[in-house]
């Protein structure tokens, strides 16, 4: 079997490769960064001649800049919206048998701070939904209409000690392991409430891995469902270091959270026999370490 994972130096693709190398998988990884192959997601021609060339059984798509920044907003388009756009096509012409997998998020679907549902309404609310709703909206064009087996995953927050640290998580883990030096530093978090996933990454592969490997869903949260606090995240590494997480946190003024919990409902993935296996708790020791 062979595989090509586009995205593969983020991390979901590495996570992603060393299950699939570990399930006898040959794996091409295709990233702007690191040793990898380049190949333009936004070039029809490009991708077209790697699915020609290559037939691989599967073929993921996880490369995307990970940001509701306005100003990502054509990068968003030509990675995430051309991109699957580009595989879907080249799949149908030279490789119908391939499986495609498709990356979703929590972030595109309408949010009434309640668990979401696959089958809840979408909303454009950032120019990241935007692209991030084009592409399913094309991979159910494409299974429907022309068959091609494409499957979406919708991702939750998860994290792992290769988040980079323009997120949450890795930037309070970074800050907790110089407080631990003896570092006198205040970490500036903007809301200490809000509610989110927790989710690690080496566990959300592996329901890439069985939903891609089954015929009768096709769209599915891979999520724990599990909601826990930015605080509760605070408390669990400021308890790895015995100290208090208040005495070294500053709550930002005036900032405003984009939502107030970002929860779904993961009943779907679960019937399907996947399940988390990692605790807050020791998500934070895989970070710390």
């Amino acid at each position: 079997m062979k595989a090509i994972i586009f995205g593969a130096n983020g991390q979901d693709g590495y996570y992603l490769n060393q299950l699939l190398v570990k399930n006898g998988v040959e794996v091409l990884g295709i990233s702007r960064s690191g040793n990898f192959l380049r190949v333009d997601m936004a070039d029809f021609d490009e991708v077209q001649k790697l699915i020609q060339n290559e037939k691989p059984d599967y073929v993921f798509h996880l490369a995307a800049n990970s940001t509701t920044r306005h100003d990502a907003l054509f990068e968003n388009h030509q990675t995430i919206s051309t991109g699957t756009l580009n595989i879907l096509e080249s799949v149908r012409l030279h490789s119908a048998a391939t499986k495609v997998f498709i990356s979703g998020s929590g972030l595109q679907f309408i949010n009434h701070n309640r668990p979401i549902k696959e089958t809840d309404l979408f909303e454009a609310r950032d120019a990241y939904s935007v692209s991030r709703i084009h592409s399913v909206y094309a991979a159910r064009y494409f299974r429907d209409v022309h068959q091609i087996k494409t499957y979406v995953g919708y991702f939750f927050n998860h994290d792992s000690p290769r988040r980079s640290e323009r997120h949450v998580a890795q930037k309070i883990i970074q800050a907790v392991k110089r407080i631990a030096n003896d570092s006198a530093e205040r970490l500036l978090i903007g809301d200490v409430n809000t509610v989110k996933e927790w989710t690690y990454a080496g566990d959300v592969v592996e329901a890439i891995w069985l939903l891609v490997n089954q015929d009768q869903v096709y769209e599915a949260n891979l999520s724990s469902g599990i909601g826990y606090s930015i605080k509760d995240f605070l408390e669990v590494c400021f308890t790895l270091i015995d100290k208090n997480w208040s005495d070294y946190v500053e709550i930002e003024p005036g900032f405003k959270s984009e939502y107030s919990q970002l929860i779904s409902d993961a009943s779907l993935i679960h019937s399907m026999g996947w399940q988390p296996k990692t605790s807050l708790k020791q998500l934070a020791q895989l970070m710390m370490e």
